[in-house]
């Protein structure tokens, strides 16, 4: 009986140290913080190819590697033959500086975007400081805004002297509207606003993320990649130059929230 227990208070010492050193939680600075946080909200700063945007997205952490958000911004597609510049001249009548101006522009075109994505981590960052590197996709609709761009024309009639004519584009106008020397400079970029049309369209971006100290409780991220916006219909942006029903750009985006 003595030597069972004996046996019984061995083991059990042994297995008492084993639980001790084998078992034991981990120190409190080697814990994740990102497991605690379930939502997050940052503010996105774009520039791509040919224009910018910006936006608010917000979304939920799904887990420790995957967050699934939505997004909602807006932005400017420009054409890439676009090229402004100034001739500052002075009306002498009236005082009036002129306004930079795109020579041939139609229209401007602005985006409102909303979608769903995600963002997939593939590495960690280093426990106190690092950047966590992963993936970023999203997808959507898109509401183009096709405003008029106005310029102020030189315009002479009956011999009298010349006066400045707002007037967007047209068939009738083109001869004035395309000779530079008759350009005074842009009407503004309210003018038109209330003929703009609306083009439907979607949209989808696929980028790099890189985050600098990922899972804490603010977030300083950077996003590279390819977006692509589709519409119904072509949309025309430049008189006498291509214009397409579709976009591709380059993009960078700066990101800047926090974690809750």
């Amino acid at each position: 009986m003595r030597i069972i227990l004996y046996i019984y208070l061995v083991i059990s010492g042994v297995g008492e140290m084993w639980s001790q050193t084998t078992f034991q939680p981990k120190p409190l600075t080697e814990s994740r913080k990102g497991i605690i946080y379930n939502k997050e909200l940052t503010f996105d700063f774009t520039a791509h190819t040919n224009g910018y945007a910006f936006g608010v997205s917000w979304g939920k952490i799904a887990t420790y590697y995957k967050t699934n958000y939505y997004y909602a911004g807006f932005g400017e597609i420009k054409h890439p033959k676009e090229y402004r510049q100034n001739f500052k001249y002075i009306n002498t009548l009236t005082g009036q500086a002129s306004n930079s101006f795109v020579y041939g522009k139609q229209n401007n075109f602005f985006l409102l975007r909303a979608g769903k994505g995600f963002k997939r981590y593939y590495t960690e960052k280093a426990k106190e400081k690092g950047v966590a590197v992963g993936i970023s996709f999203e997808a959507g609709a898109t509401l183009g805004l096709l405003k008029p761009y106005y310029l102020e024309l030189t315009r002479f009639e009956n011999q009298s002297r010349p006066r400045l004519s707002s007037e967007r584009y047209s068939d009738e106008n083109a001869d004035v509207f395309l000779d530079i020397t008759r350009i005074f400079g842009s009407s503004g970029l309210l003018k038109g606003v209330g003929q703009m049309s609306f083009v439907p369209g979607i949209h989808a971006r696929l980028g790099t993320h890189f985050e600098w100290g990922a899972y804490e409780e603010f977030i300083k991220a950077l996003e590279v990649g390819v977006m692509v916006d589709v519409f119904t219909r072509s949309i025309p942006l430049m008189v006498n130059q291509q214009n397409r029903p579709f976009f591709v750009n380059l993009y960078i985006t700066l990101q800047l929230g926090k974690r809750t």
